[in-house]
């Protein structure tokens, strides 16, 4: 047996109160009676150093700006209650030059990050609102020289200029694009396995002159297609099919296209390579320059592109290759014409790197931590502002880097998460913070980290919480043979040392995540809470393959999902059940998505071990899961076919021992309800008890109405009544 040693190290957080009262699972997913207040999402401004920000109550929603140097309310932009408009806002959008606004009205889901509205015209400097069109629209943008209003509509592009809508022309629109058609073109948006594994929603962008548009064309022709029924209480019930290309199959095929306005031509942009995808593409300061990205089938070799647009030529400036993988991040930059910031994982952690068109380079951050996000790059000062996990791998700090003398400064104060938004100068930053034990406080602060003023502390949450018995989660690291693992654990309320309490796992585990943050968790948290004011333990161990440590500690599962993941999950339980307050005969673990099917795996091959496992929406088999995703980690089913067999749990269900629950939703779009019908046939053919939950119509979250209520009670109940 390896030897394993425990290392606690606690976070820095608020001492939580005495109290007598017990938190109620019907406070958490009914009332909602814990949520913490934010801030908002926020607009920066760029023609001033300020800031917007959508403040709602019951009857009136305004659109408010803030200065960013002092914090203050400087005007309403825009009131609703004016207007008279029937539905609420669900989103707004500045032009280019802040004249106009799009405020968005009655959205409407379509998958994870996509969705159409109802879209308005604001004009600001007349104080008049004006329909954009007579349907509901996706991917609304304005034209840089604010000629223009783009959308896409039924898989095409439309644009219609400002001035037809604002004398109510909104039928004089001109298509971009004509040959959309639902299952088979789309262009200018994305299809579902580009929104979901490589976060591309809008694919369609704007020249800097307002003269071109680039935009993207997905033919799913060749895509199989995936169908859903919908019950919602119809006497017959409908169906929603989409493509979605699983495992091995075949993908849309995507292609850059360029529109001139000027010249009312589309250019086909040709490349030597045939690229499987083209997963971002951005035009430069200039609008005779385009880059993209172009990524071969396994995702290992990814080329930065550079079109010259004056004769649609294209040049390679650099090449990423990688021995497992390369993911897509949000890692690219310019802050002139010429200059760019690219972050890479080339040295084994992700860190940033000054670049050119010419093919300069220089790497601007090293170390054994990686970046988290790119704030700015004050071209001015020669600074750069970051947030990386440098402190320690359970936080993210914020910090600024003088590349001219190689001069790194501090800039949060608070040691456990920290997020900002910053000023379009980069001179004022809007700083989020919050620790495992203490919600967020929200703070304006100077770019050298000194405060100007509290936004939000959260008082009201913090005096709501010292009325309960809350137990302080806390951090440790779990050291095996082969690699040091990061974990917390909250202990139950009354903890005696002397006496035996059972013990719940919680996990994710998936490629890149991170589970042990120092960062508050909400309705989660708390949830915990409530299970260790029941007399349980409970413990998150981030096992290998997630991140935060660099490539070698994530890319060992790489062909091999849910191996290490597994053993990790394994010798972290084995380990806790050997101190003298663990009951080594009542072990449990939860999980959802990648959770769930590691939960799935535990309760399967590490049925010795674990009595109890909640799986939730689990994928069960590899094969069924979409191909950007899965082949990203595990190659393709034809080059890998034991990486994809010997670890799916539905190929171990005999080894089943201890209790199980499987809770799925028919309309998950994600991983498809399929993983459970087949994991259900495969448990009745060992003949294998276990417990089956289906939500009808719900989709991978699980929720609306009382449907997070209802579910965690029934995981709740099935905890306490088997573990």
């Amino acid at each position: 047996m390896k030897r394993l040693f425990l290392i606690f190290t606690f976070s820095l957080s608020f001492v939580l109160l005495k109290s007598q009262e017990n938190i109620t699972i019907e406070e958490l997913w009914k009332n909602y009676s814990f949520s913490q207040r934010n801030f908002g999402k926020i607009k920066v401004l760029k023609n001033s150093d300020s800031f917007t920000r959508l403040e709602s109550n019951k009857e009136l929603q305004q659109i408010v700006k803030y200065s960013f140097t002092s914090g203050k309310k400087e005007l309403v932009i825009f009131d609703s209650q004016k207007f008279k408009l029937k539905n609420r806002i669900s989103s707004y959008k500045f032009s280019h030059q802040e004249n106009y606004l799009i405020i968005e009205t009655d959205r409407e889901g379509i998958y994870r990050y996509s969705y159409r509205s109802k879209c308005l015209l604001y004009d600001i400097q007349n104080d008049k609102i004006y329909d954009v069109f007579d349907e509901k629209i996706q991917n609304l943008s304005f034209s840089p020289d604010e000629k223009f209003v783009s959308f896409t509509f039924e898989n095409n592009i439309y644009i219609n200029e400002i001035q037809n809508i604002l004398k109510g022309k909104i039928n004089s629109f001109k298509k971009i694009t004509s040959d959309g058609k639902n299952n088979s073109i789309i262009n200018g948006s994305s299809d579902w396995v580009y929104e979901e594994e490589f976060g591309l929603v809008q694919a369609y962008q704007w020249s800097p002159d307002g003269k071109k548009i680039a935009y993207l064309k997905f033919d799913e022709e060749n895509v199989n297609t995936f169908s859903m029924d919908i019950f919602k209480g119809q006497l017959y019930p409908s169906s929603k099919t989409f493509k979605y290309p699983k495992a091995g199959e075949d993908n849309s095929v995507v292609n850059l296209y360029i529109h001139d306005l000027e010249e009312n031509k589309t250019k086909f942009i040709y490349t030597e390579k045939d690229y499987e995808y083209i997963p971002r593409f951005f035009w430069t300061f200039t609008s005779n320059k385009l880059v993209f990205y172009g990524l071969n089938r396994l995702q290992n070799n990814l080329d930065f592109i550079v079109l010259n647009y004056e004769n649609l030529q294209t040049e390679i400036l650099f090449s990423e290759n990688d021995s497992c993988y390369i993911e897509i991040k949000n890692e690219l930059e310019f802050f002139n014409e010429n200059h760019f910031i690219w972050i890479s994982e080339k040295d084994g952690y992700y860190h940033a790197y000054l670049k050119n068109l010419e093919g300069f380079e220089s790497q601007l951050t090293k170390g054994n931590w990686e970046i988290k996000e790119i704030y700015g790059f004050d071209s001015d000062l020669m600074k750069l502002y970051y947030s990386s996990n440098e402190e320690g791998t359970e936080t993210q700090s914020l910090f600024s880097l003088d590349i001219e003398y190689d001069f790194k400064e501090k800039i949060s104060t608070k040691l456990g998460f920290n997020d900002a938004v910053f000023s379009h100068s980069l001179k004022n930053y809007i700083n989020y913070y919050s620790n495992a034990n203490q919600p967020n406080q929200i703070s304006l602060n100077k770019a050298d980290g000194s405060e100007i003023m509290i936004f939000e502390n959260n008082q009201i949450l913090i005096d709501k919480l010292s009325k309960y018995k809350l137990n302080k989660k806390e951090f440790f690291k779990i050291q095996t043979d082969d690699t040091e693992l990061d974990a917390w654990i909250i202990k139950p309320t009354k903890f005696d040392e002397n006496k035996k309490y059972p013990l719940m796992m919680f996990v994710y585990g998936g490629p890149g995540s991170k589970e042990v943050l120092d960062k508050w968790e909400g309705n989660d948290f708390l949830w915990h809470q409530y299970l260790s004011q029941n007399g349980i333990i409970i413990v998150s161990v981030d096992n290998r393959g997630t991140g935060g440590k660099g490539a070698s500690f994530r890319k060992v599962t790489y062909r091999n999902l849910g191996k290490y993941e597994t053993i990790d999950i394994l010798d972290a339980a084995k380990f806790l059940s050997k101190f003298n307050y663990v009951d080594e005969k009542r072990i449990g673990i939860q999980g959802w998505s990648y959770g769930g099917y590691l939960s799935s795996l535990a309760i399967t091959k590490g049925s010795s071990i674990f009595d109890l496992s909640v799986a939730i929406a689990p994928v069960t088999n590899w094969r069924f899961y979409d191909n950007i995703y899965t082949e990203r980690y595990m190659s393709k089913p034809i080059l890998n076919s034991d990486g994809y067999d010997q670890n799916s749990p539905i190929n171990f269900v005999s080894y089943l021992r201890g209790k199980y629950l499987l809770v799925h939703g028919t309309a998950d779009d994600n991983v498809h309800v399929q993983n459970t019908y087949e994991m259900v046939s495969a448990l009745v053919n060992e003949n294998k008890e276990f417990e089956l939950f289906i939500y009808p119509d719900k989709n991978h979250g699980i929720y609306g109405g009382n449907t997070r209520f209802h579910l965690y009670n029934k995981i709740t109940n099935f905890i306490l009544e088997n573990l």
